[in-house]
């Protein structure tokens, strides 16, 4: 597959502050990436940097070979790169249907595929999104993200406080995501016994550095690297 995403010595963080160090690595098209690591050891600064809403301060950025570092925040959405934060930051005074079709782009995830995939969704497309449930807004901002159609979906936290269930039903529907190829997807996470599964590759960062890169397989079975690295939960 070509390269999608490259990383080249990247320093970022906010104001004075440096939260990255010496970040390397690539995706391809329609790969999958687990970013993993302890709270506040850089992986949300990591995809803040990809989206331009941090300090930028030393090394490369490419998407598709282009700059990714000139260009401007609010275009990098046009370029491809879809966000789900952790927030969700979905339209509360919207429907459902109106939350998925006003952001709707051309290409293969449109909003009736989105409802195939989440059909809790399309049961509530006349629900406001503030009468929808926590798992209900993850989906639904998951499933926004999908119809913007982007080539590279950055996912951070999707399964954070949410019950058993809707996490199995979550985890499935991304291990289907990753297995159309697509799009490519990072998945932030710090449980690593949930996603390692999912993704083929894995970055592990420790105090903004990376620790790891390499195979999600070959990180999964070392757990004692997982021990000390992520702690309680990584296996």
């Amino acid at each position: 597959m070509a390269e999608l995403l490259n990383l080249e010595g990247v320093w970022a963080g906010y104001g004075d502050a440096v939260v990255l160090e010496d970040i390397s690595f690539s995706l391809d098209a329609g790969g999958s990436l687990a970013l993993l690591g302890r709270n506040g050891m850089g992986k949300t600064t990591l995809l803040s940097t990809l989206m331009g809403a941090t300090r930028f301060k030393s090394g490369r950025m490419s998407f598709e070979g282009r700059d990714l570092v000139v260009v401007p925040a609010h275009r990098r959405a046009h370029l491809g790169l879809g966000w789900v934060p952790q927030e969700r930051d979905i339209f509360p005074s919207l429907t459902v249907d109106e939350n998925l079709t006003v952001v709707a782009r051309p290409g293969s995830w449109t909003v009736k595929r989105a409802y195939e995939m989440f059909p809790r969704l399309e049961e509530r497309r006349d629900n406001m999104g503030n009468q929808l449930s926590g798992g209900e807004q993850q989906m639904l901002a998951l499933a926004r993200a999908l119809v913007l159609n982007p080539k590279l979906l950055l996912l951070d936290e999707p399964l954070e406080g949410l019950a058993p269930l809707i996490v199995q039903d979550l985890l499935r529907i991304i291990g289907r995501m990753v297995d159309s190829g697509d799009m490519a997807i990072i998945l932030v996470e710090q449980h690593a016994h949930q996603i390692l599964p999912l993704t083929r590759h894995a970055l592990v960062l420790e105090r903004g550095r990376v620790v790891y890169s390499g195979e999600s397989e070959t990180l999964r079975a070392d757990h004692g690297q997982l021990d000390k690295w992520l702690g309680v939960g990584a296996h």
